[in-house]
């Protein structure tokens, strides 16, 4: 498998590099994989922290900025990053009104964080966490106990970055943050497996003219396998899943997310596919966001992510966000 890159080991350090030379506006620790906004701290203002493995960009450190993120702590390639990383991102960007770890519901991101916040009270800095875990396919998976966290990362670092950024108390900003992942659920589906740098070839195999159900982003196996199904197919199956599980009451937020090997015109066409899904479905959408966001590197595939919002939560999603992967209204 070709790949564009220099050796296996330098992909993660590389690609920091690179990401410092484009964007002026984040300070890159590239030895100590830390990313912070370059104003951070920022004087009363609740800071918000992610992190995970490498190899899902732009999440996460291409959402710090106003409106998102303060830090992002990338691991090495679906590795999750170690607590002193958190603990050095927490303390460059807490102004003394707390920080906000958001993490995805893998176990080794769980752990590390949960270590980290530890860690950084000693250090006497306040940390509250949100664990997301949005994922309707499965239970348990080889990276889970319970339901993975996937697109709904995004959903819950916009709408809780909105609301630091307003300077609402860490308390308010993680109940916003809990809301929203209790009123996201995401289904993906795989047409190819991903390629991981260090192994040079695909992580699973999934054979010429077959799909995945329910697929992870870290490759996880899914729901079922099935013969290669049109667009419009694969709409009526994941948007049923999800629905199935979370009937909506309120407006929802659409997030058709690119898996990293999908071009927009194919992705734009299953959007258009989910929103006749839903329209049939009598739910109300009250935005849309289609584009790569939560990749897997290299798999083709998408998943469709739906989040129930209230006036205030929409009020939020709106606000002005500027990030190198997200921004509106600067």
């Amino acid at each position: 498998m070709k790949m564009l890159i220099n050796v296996a080991e330098s992909v993660v350090a590389d690609a920091l590099r690179g990401m410092t030379a484009a964007h002026p506006e984040l300070v890159v620790d590239v030895d100590k994989r830390v990313i912070v906004r370059r104003d951070a701290p920022v004087a009363g203002k609740v800071a918000l922290i992610s992190g995970g493995g490498s190899g899902h960009e732009p999440l996460h450190g291409g959402f710090v900025g106003p409106g998102m993120l303060s830090a992002a702590c990338p691991g090495e390639v679906f590795t999750s990053p170690v607590p002193d990383q958190m603990v050095r991102a927490a303390s460059a960007v807490d102004s003394g009104a707390g920080v906000l770890f958001i993490v995805k519901n893998y176990t080794g991101d769980v752990l590390n964080f949960d270590m980290a916040a530890e860690l950084a009270e000693d250090e006497g800095i306040q940390v509250a966490k949100v664990l997301v875990n949005d994922d309707v396919a499965v239970t348990d998976s080889l990276y889970t106990a319970g339901r993975r966290g996937t697109g709904a990362t995004l959903f819950v670092e916009k709408i809780a970055g909105a609301a630091a950024d307003e300077g609402q108390p860490l308390e308010r900003v993680e109940a916003i943050g809990r809301q929203v992942n209790e009123n996201a659920r995401s289904f993906g589906v795989a047409l190819s497996a991903c390629t991981t740098p260090a192994k040079g070839s695909p992580t699973f195999d999934l054979p010429p003219g077959e799909l995945e159900l329910g697929i992870g982003i870290h490759g996880e196996p899914g729901r079922e396998r099935r013969a290669m199904m049109t667009s419009g197919e694969i709409a009526d199956f994941a948007v049923g899943a999800v629905l199935e599980d979370m009937p909506p009451r309120n407006p929802v937020l659409v997030l058709v997310n690119g898996m990293g090997g999908t071009p927009l015109l194919e992705l734009y066409g299953f959007n258009a596919e989910v929103q006749r899904v839903l329209a049939e479905r009598g739910v109300s959408v009250a935005h849309t966001l289609v584009g790569n966001y939560v990749t897997s590197l290299d798999m083709a595939g998408a998943s469709v992510s739906l989040c129930q919002v209230d006036e205030e939560l929409l009020r939020l999603w709106n606000a002005p966000v500027k990030t190198p992967g997200l921004r509106w209204g600067m």
